[in-house]
């Protein structure tokens, strides 16, 4: 085998062996949301732009930039505004957990929402009166 070969061969090992290692179920850990970064996402998801936030609330895009990172804190007035804003549930913005989830390995499901499960007929109650 020529060493060039050789060479190849050693490189496909180690570069296998590390997308072994890479790909385990138990590498590395999920990195905790803060508070600053579900403000952030919820602007995203709801397509509201920073300034327009700032804006509406009141403040300076330096605080809310001051929001996300972590170095202070909206009050909790303000996290209600903001999750009226973006459509973002409140304890989600607040604490991280889903509106209805109690944690792992058990607890409730989200609420099932039906505006109009069934039409009223008004009509048909007056009638039979």
């Amino acid at each position: 085998m020529s060493t060039t070969n050789v060479g190849v061969l050693q490189s496909s090992h180690k570069l296998l062996h590390t997308a072994r290692m890479t790909i385990s179920p138990d590498a590395g850990q999920i990195p905790p949301w803060t508070r600053g970064d579900r403000l952030e996402k919820a602007l995203k998801a709801s397509g509201v732009q920073v300034q327009d936030m700032a804006d509406y609330l009141g403040v300076s895009r330096q605080t809310l930039s001051s929001w996300f990172s972590g170095r202070t804190s909206p009050t909790t007035g303000v996290v209600r505004i903001w999750a009226l804003r973006t459509g973002v549930p409140f304890l989600w913005l607040e604490t991280g957990q889903a509106p209805g989830v109690q944690g792992p390995g058990g607890g409730d499901s989200l609420p099932q929402v039906d505006s109009n499960d069934q039409p009223f007929d008004w009509w048909s109650d007056y009638r039979s009166a």
